[in-house]
């Protein structure tokens, strides 16, 4: 397969990024969009007039098409992928993949029984800035991780059906998720609702990772707009601030440690370090070409995407997690990998070379009822 066709369902504003990056790669044929608002149609009319645009989505089914990328509100994000995983289609769903565990298992159950790419936008993991800071970490070089401090606040833009957290708190976690290549076992969360009552518009998180604790403070009411990470570890200290053009990451030789002395009088005796400031050289592409790049690449070669559909669902346990402690002012929760792990071990066993035979010898559909993953498709 030298190139595969893709739609868009969805035309705001990331999906119209979304399309722009796809019509751009030599290896995808954008061929149709679908969106409910014609305004939206029309802009992708005149800039792609190659390219089918409909208020149905349901039309881009009976098109020879290889992959759909959902980029519609969350709360349609389950309905859309499971119809077009019925229908065959290698999907790219936007984050958050689905806004309950339950639907994002039952995606991920669906799209592995039938051989399909699952994948989820966590875009900032396919920034190299964030990726250079996954190789300091495991490399070493900032020594033993002491904490992680996440921060993302900007003035709006508020979303009628979906809080703050859900909102933008999947960001960070997909971040820190990458970074650490280790899963919470527990948070706390608690947020206010400043604006619009019963609307969280302000959150914060302590998580607690099997070696380190993390922080996460997202907000809509800020007067400055801040994508800051912050990497503490035992030799050095990183800074990678995604608001920056071109000085994204930042490394700093700095650090305290305690000093011997003998004499308790004087208190604590901490030796401080402060070094010099470094800046990698990164070669910055944009993250969502990167994003749009590796899924074209996992449909071709049959591979695994860096975010599947199960990192999807962690994303999504670990908000359902937060937010049940935010609801309960803060109370600390533990969050249950089990079914997590035991999804993750089951899609490992699948061979992918057998199930596009399985699929022709009609075997498909009988072993997906069997095991009680389709449901009942909701028109839309």
């Amino acid at each position: 397969m030298s190139a595969i066709n893709v739609g868009v369902i969805g035309c705001g504003y990331w999906g119209s990024n979304l399309i722009r990056n796809l019509a751009e790669l030599p290896a995808a044929n954008l061929m149709a969009v679908a969106d409910l608002r014609k305004d939206r149609l029309a802009r992708i009319r005149s800039r792609y007039p190659h390219v089918w645009a409909t208020e149905d989505y349901w039309e881009l089914f009976s098109m020879p098409l290889d992959a759909l990328v959902v980029a519609t509100p969350p709360l349609t994000h389950f309905r859309i992928a499971q119809d077009c995983l019925e229908h065959n289609l290698n999907v790219l769903v936007e984050k958050p993949l689905t806004t309950n565990s339950q639907e994002a298992e039952a995606l991920i159950e669906m799209a592995n029984m039938r051989g399909l790419t699952l994948m989820v936008g966590h875009t900032f993991t396919y920034n190299s800035a964030v990726q250079t800071l996954k190789q300091l970490i495991h490399s070493g070089d900032l020594g033993e991780i002491f904490y992680l401090d996440a921060v993302r606040v900007n003035l709006g833009l508020f979303q009628p059906n979906l809080n703050v957290l859900w909102d933008l708190a999947p960001h960070d976690l997909s971040i820190l998720l990458y970074l650490l290549e280790s899963e919470p076992v527990m948070v706390s969360a608690q947020g206010a609702d400043c604006v619009f009552k019963g609307m969280n518009d302000i959150a914060y998180l302590n998580l607690e990772f099997p070696d380190v604790m993390a922080h996460v403070h997202v907000s809509w009411l800020d007067p400055c707009a801040v994508r800051r990470i912050t990497v503490v570890g035992s030799q050095k200290m990183a800074v990678y601030d995604d608001v920056e053009n071109t000085e994204k990451l930042k490394i700093y030789d700095k650090g305290v440690s305690a000093a011997a002395s003998t004499d308790s009088s004087h208190g604590l005796q901490c030796s401080y370090r402060s070094g010099d400031t470094v800046i990698p050289s990164i070669s910055m592409i944009e993250p969502l070409r990167a994003e749009c790049e590796h899924f074209v690449e996992c449909i071709i070669a049959h591979k695994k995407p860096q975010t599947c559909g199960v990192a999807g669902l962690k994303v999504v346990r670990v908000l359902e997690a937060a937010e049940r402690s935010m609801y309960h002012s803060g109370v600390p929760e533990i969050i249950d990998w089990v079914p997590v792990q035991w999804l993750e071990e089951r899609c490992a066993k699948r061979q992918l070379d057998a199930w596009p035979a399985r699929a022709e010898a009609g075997i498909l559909d009988t072993m997906l009822l069997g095991e009680g993953v389709l449901g009942v498709r909701v028109e839309s």
